[in-house]
């Protein structure tokens, strides 16, 4: 089954609220939620507090991808803030098997990240330990970027390398992500796709979020 992710990154910081409220009318599965920490990447975004305040108007699985140093501080915070999935960058993480393995005892999904360049076999030996691997298509800290086409190469071997295993592996991809683009990485092997400025800048946020599902044109 196809999941759609849409990013309040790309909503109206003052109403986020209602926003969020949209996002689960559109018909999204889950409410991806960017935390960034102006080390790991430069912009600053929201925390636990914002988190926190958005679960109260919504009952869609919060998807909290976290772009921070020292992920494995914020795991407690971001379960007490109402998250269901968190997902750190492994470029961030000395002790990735440990933070994984954290975050599902704290009663999560857990899941590691790779930036565009990182190569797979940073997480090859942990893939046992991940409910999802997020697959960056853009380097992480703004929204609007342009689709980075290499990963498509990237999403086949992971999913091969999940399949080899038997594993149920979520595979997320976040980036640029538009109809088009939804289809290739469709077609590649994900499951779980990440989209801001297409849907929340669409004249018919539904009908995109329906055409990003589908990988077609609205």
């Amino acid at each position: 089954m196809i999941k759609v992710a849409p990013s309040i990154l790309s909503a109206d910081f003052a109403d986020m609220g209602r926003e969020v409220e949209r996002v689960e009318a559109w018909g999204a599965d889950y409410v991806h939620f960017d935390v960034m920490d102006g080390s790991f990447v430069n912009a600053i975004t929201f925390g636990p507090a914002m988190c926190k305040a958005v679960r109260k108007h919504t009952e869609l699985p919060l998807d909290v991808h976290l772009m921070v140093e020292h992920p494995e501080t914020h795991i407690e915070q971001f379960r007490d803030a109402g998250a269901n999935i968190l997902t750190f960058h492994a470029e961030a993480d000395r002790h990735i098997h440990r933070t994984l393995q954290k975050i599902r005892l704290a009663g999560m999904k857990a899941g590691v990240v790779l930036n565009p360049a990182s190569p797979l076999c940073l997480i090859e030996h942990v893939l046992e330990e991940c409910d999802m691997v997020l697959l960056m298509s853009v380097n992480p800290g703004a929204g609007g970027q342009k689709f980075i086409p290499e990963v498509l190469k990237k999403i086949s071997e992971l999913r091969a390398m999940a399949n080899a295993r038997g594993l149920a592996l979520d595979i997320e991809v976040d980036g640029g992500i538009n109809p088009e683009t939804a289809g290739l990485c469709i077609k590649a092997g994900a499951n779980v796709l990440v989209a801001g400025n297409s849907v929340f800048t669409a004249p018919d946020p539904k009908a995109m979020v329906t055409a990003i599902r589908a990988g077609s044109a609205v």
